[in-house]
């Protein structure tokens, strides 16, 4: 599809012992996490140095967030171009007969990976399997697509199945910021990571969004329709 720690050692000097705990949302730790100086504890035996402990932040920033949607075809226009593909999800790239849609419609789909035809099936698309007919939108993976719940990302950075909540929505290419509609929409949510991005692609610090149909022929230019910079997420 298209359009990721806290760490605790406590080191003796007899006898090494380590804890690791599972690691949170990349960030740097902030400079209120910076430790203080070593103490050491007193004690009639020999002394023991023990490290101060350093938390880092549950929140991180810095994400680039892009919405996508499933295309309606009744909202699209153009003459009908035929499509070829898989009837399934069980083949790749394949060359079965799938129909004709209007062009603007299968555009549409390939750029946002799944579009619901005039006739009520889905017509998706993924550069890994090209296009397939189904009924219901789904990933690559053959997950069917959750509004606000399913997101991709690079596999890297967030592993598929963990769950985030967007904390702070950023702001557009132009420096403003979405609507308080769409804002707390999004903010509202709790996004899983279903998919992963093709390698390569998308960005280490990106992620996809998925929010459902398209609601009319002029979505792209609604509110809906648009990525965010300087965002930030935290567990949830």
């Amino acid at each position: 599809m298209r359009r990721a720690a806290v760490v605790t050692a406590l080191l003796l000097l007899a006898g090494c012992a380590e804890d690791a705990r599972p690691a949170p949302l990349p960030s740097s730790p902030p400079a209120s996490a910076v430790t203080a100086r070593p103490t050491v504890a007193p004690s009639s035996s020999a002394p023991v140095l023990r490290l101060p402990v350093v938390t880092a932040p549950v929140f991180s920033g810095g994400w680039e967030i892009t919405v996508y949607y499933t295309a309606v075809e009744d909202y699209h226009s153009g003459d009908p171009v035929p499509v070829t593909g898989c009837r399934g999800l069980d083949c790749s790239h394949g060359d079965d007969d799938l129909g004709s849609y209007r062009e603007d419609f299968v555009a549409a789909v390939q750029e946002e990976g799944t579009g619901r035809t005039a006739g009520g099936t889905y017509l998706n698309w993924s550069y890994d399997i090209g296009f397939w007919l189904d009924t219901r939108p789904r990933d690559t993976g053959g997950r069917a697509l959750r509004p606000f719940v399913s997101a991709a990302a690079d596999p890297g950075v967030l592993a598929r199945g963990v769950r985030f909540r967007i904390s702070d929505c950023g702001h557009a290419d132009d420096g403003s910021r979405p609507t308080a509609a769409v804002c707390a929409a999004l903010r509202d949510a709790r996004w899983t990571v279903t998919d992963e991005f093709t390698p390569g692609l998308g960005g280490t610090k990106h992620i996809d969004a998925y929010i459902g149909e398209e609601t009319g022929p002029d979505f792209t230019s609604s509110p809906w329709y648009l990525t965010l910079r300087g965002v930030t997420i935290r567990r949830g």
